[in-house]
C-alpha cells in the first residue's frame, strides 16, 4: 500500500516540529500535523473518530509524556500517555492496515551495561518513566505486530525545551555550573532523527518491510559534562563548569549510568550514515542563534 498521507502527533514537540520543517522537502507526502489541542494522548478514547476522519496511510507518534521526574508522582497520566495511548494508536493502525511508528527511550534499560545496548536487549527500566515507555512498546507490538519502535536518547533541537537550550541559557546567567559527569549516552539531534524517520517511510513506500525495534542516536558517546563543555565551546561562553557525580545531584527519578544505544540495525536497514553528535550540535546552535 502506497503511503500518501502521514499523520504526525505531537506536532509542537522537538521531533514533531522537526518533521513539520521537513514536510516541504517531501512533496510526495501530505503531512497532517496535530498537536495536543487536536489529539491529546491523555484521552485515547478520542483517537478513533479523529483518525477515521483523516484516513492516514501512516501514523507517526512523536507525542509522549517526557517529564521524567514528574512521572514518579503523575503515574496515571504518564502511563496513559506513554502506554495506553500508544496501544490504541497501534490498534487503530492495525485496523487500517497501515504502518505505525512510535518512539521510545534509552531509559528502558537499567544502565548497568558497559557496551552499547542492542535493540534486542531485554528491557529493565530503573524509573517509572522508563517503565511506562517499556509498557508502551510491549502493548503496541501486541496490538499491531507491524509496529515500528525507534528508541532514541538525549534529544535536542533548536525548538522546544532540551539540555542544549537550558545550558545556553544558564551559562549566560551564571558564573559556574555543576554538571553530572558519570552518566554516559549518545545525544540525538531531532532533525537527524526526523530525516531517518522519513527514510524509513520512503523505504516502506517502495515495498520494504520494516517492523520491530530500532535504535537511533547521533554517533559518538559522551557524558552530560562533556556535552555541556562542547556547548560552551561552540557558543563561546565563559561560564565555569564543574564535574559532579550523580549522587551529588539527587533527582526523584533514578537515571541510568550508561545508556549508549547501538544503532547498527537502523544504519544497515536504511544504508544510513549518521552524523556525529558534535557536528549536529554545531548546526543546532547555529540555528538557535539565528532565531
Amino acid at each position: 500500500m502506497a503511503i500518501h498521507t502521514i499523520l504526525v502527533t505531537g506536532a509542537n514537540g522537538q521531533l514533531g516540529w522537526e518533521l513539520s520543517q521537513l514536510a516541504k522537502s517531501y512533496p510526495a507526502f501530505k503531512f497532517v500535523l496535530v498537536d495536543r489541542t487536536q489529539l491529546d494522548l491523555a484521552f485515547p478514547e478520542t483517537f478513533e473518530k479523529m483518525i477515521y476522519a483523516i484516513k492516514p496511510d501512516c501514523i507517526v507518534n512523536t507525542a509522549a509524556y517526557t517529564a521524567v521526574d514528574k512521572s514518579e508522582t503523575e503515574k496515571a497520566l504518564a502511563y496513559t500517555v506513554n502506554a495506553t495511548a500508544v496501544q490504541e494508536l497501534a490498534r487503530i493502525s492495525k485496523a487500517f492496515a497501515i504502518p505505525f511508528i512510535t518512539y521510545s527511550t534509552d531509559y528502558v534499560f537499567d544502565g548497568e551495561a558497559n557496551q552499547p545496548y542492542l535493540s534486542s536487549t531485554n528491557m529493565d527500566p530503573v524509573n517509572y518513566y522508563g517503565s511506562t515507555k517499556s509498557a508502551g512498546e510491549t502493548l503496541a507490538m501486541e496490538a499491531n505486530e507491524n509496529t515500528i519502535i525507534i528508541r532514541t536518547s538525549w534529544v535536542f533541537s533548536s525548538h522546544g525545551n532540551n539540555f542544549v537550550k537550558t545550558m545556553l541559557r544558564l551559562m549566560k546567567e551564571r558564573a559556574n555550573l555543576n554538571i553530572v559527569a558519570d552518566q554516559k549516552g549518545r545525544p540525538t539531534y531531532a532533525k537527524d532523527l526526523a530525516i531517518a524517520t522519513m527514510k524509513m517511510i520512503e523505504a516502506m513506500n517502495v515495498g520494504n518491510t520494516m517492523s520491530g525495534v530500532y535504535h537511533y542516536a547521533n554517533t559518538g558517546e559522551t557524558t552530560w559534562f562533556d556535552f555541556a563543555a562542547k556547548i560552551k565551546a561552540i557558543a563561546g561562553l565563559t561560564c565555569a563548569l564543574n564535574p559532579i557525580e550523580t549522587k551529588d545531584f539527587p533527582t526523584p527519578a533514578k537515571r541510568p549510568a550508561y545508556s549508549v544505544l547501538d544503532t547498527s540495525k537502523i544504519e544497515e536497514a536504511l544504508s544510513l550514515s549518521i552524523p556525529h553528535w558534535e557536528d549536529a550540535l554545531a548546526i543546532c546552535i547555529k540555528e538557535i542563534n539565528a532565531n
